[in-house]
């Protein structure tokens, strides 16, 4: 109660602030101030409530104590669902007490690779980057490709991008792991079904001033560019590959024609895994941390199974199943990742308790 009278008292005093005169003409520090505000503002707004809801039981307990029977009966029926308001108001104003993950707010970094299956396998990693695409711009967001490894079919064997808006890593971060798909590949002539599986890799990106990668620990390799790509390909010596010696992390790009935007794109991609690295153990090869989140891509391990012959999705973390495949696979995730975060919360509250 201490800690959220604390809370209400800075909203009220970042309120007053940011209608000063001097703090109107004044863009950036408006700017500031308005984050802040809209940072606390729903846990106040809820706090109030709770104070409002408590006040109500507090008026109907007296009520259930005077002598006209009528009045204790009905302010008893009352009181029954002030009291499971107040529950629910409770458990939300724990959870935003509870300290948040500090990349929650940052830009994504996912990487999606086939797995076994094959030919199938690079096809649906293509049908995964098109519906993050798809979620992305349904919530206003940007996406950039960074590097990818196309085949000759329209699949990749592997595609690496960053997503770009507010809150992006809280809502992707659901994404890792092994997503398993059910269907008759279209290079399957006898019309049998084919299971395959994708790994979705999901890293917060890192900023220079949260990884700081010194020049000479860096090998960098200029090539000529192969693979799908147009007459460009193979002219000049636009690819880029660095390996960071000390972790022994390499990366590879040749999407642009640049040479300077290959390279500033897979500094992008190193500083995310390497803030990944650093972030979980800092003793442990990078190989670890991400074998944690994408397994080895076999097709007994998933969280989550895209059913063709039935049309349904199944997220077998909560047991969700949808028979919308369609539109799952057309960006129309919300749903599913609303489930996973809610049990998320729901475990980190029985953790606190």
């Amino acid at each position: 109660m201490e800690r959220l009278e604390a809370i209400r008292s800075h909203y009220r005093e970042l309120s007053e602030e940011i209608s000063q005169p001097e703090v109107v003409q004044d863009p950036t520090r408006m700017r500031r101030l308005g984050q802040e505000m809209a940072r606390w503002e729903t846990t106040v707004e809820t706090y109030e409530e709770y104070l409002k809801v408590r006040s109500e039981i507090g008026t109907l307990h007296e009520l259930a104590h005077q002598a006209d029977e009528q009045t204790r009966i009905w302010a008893g029926e009352e009181m029954e669902g002030f009291r499971a308001a107040l529950e629910r108001l409770e458990q939300e104003l724990a959870l935003r007490l509870m300290p948040r993950d500090p990349n929650d707010e940052k830009n994504v970094l996912v990487e999606i690779r086939g797995g076994a299956g094959g030919e199938e396998a690079a096809l649906f990693a293509a049908d995964l980057y098109r519906m993050y695409g798809r979620y992305a711009e349904r919530q206003g967001w940007k996406v950039e490709l960074l590097s990818s490894n196309p085949t000759d079919i329209g699949g990749f064997k592997e595609v690496i991008f960053m997503v770009e808006g507010d809150g992006a890593f809280s809502r992707l971060k659901y994404e890792r792991g092994v997503h398993r798909v059910q269907r008759i590949p279209v290079t399957e002539a006898g019309g049998r079904i084919h299971t395959s599986t994708v790994t979705v890799t999901v890293l917060p990106e890192a900023e220079e001033v949260d990884v700081a990668v010194d020049p000479d620990d860096l090998r960098v390799e200029t090539m000529r560019s192969g693979g799908a790509g147009g007459q460009h390909v193979n002219k000049t010596e636009s690819a880029v590959r660095i390996t960071h010696i000390p972790s022994g992390i390499v990366v590879s790009c040749q999407d642009e024609k640049s040479q300077h935007k290959n390279r500033a794109k897979a500094m992008r991609v190193l500083r995310a895994r390497l803030k990944a690295l650093y972030d979980s153990e800092r003793e442990k090869e990078l190989s670890d941390e991400r074998k944690s989140q994408v397994g080895t891509g076999d097709r007994s391990e998933r969280i989550r199974t895209y059913n063709f012959p039935q049309g349904r999705v199944t997220d077998h973390r909560v047991g969700l199943t949808l028979h919308r495949l369609e539109s799952v696979l057309d960006g129309d995730i919300e749903e599913i990742l609303h489930a996973l975060a809610a049990q998320e919360q729901k475990e980190r509250l029985a953790e606190a308790r």
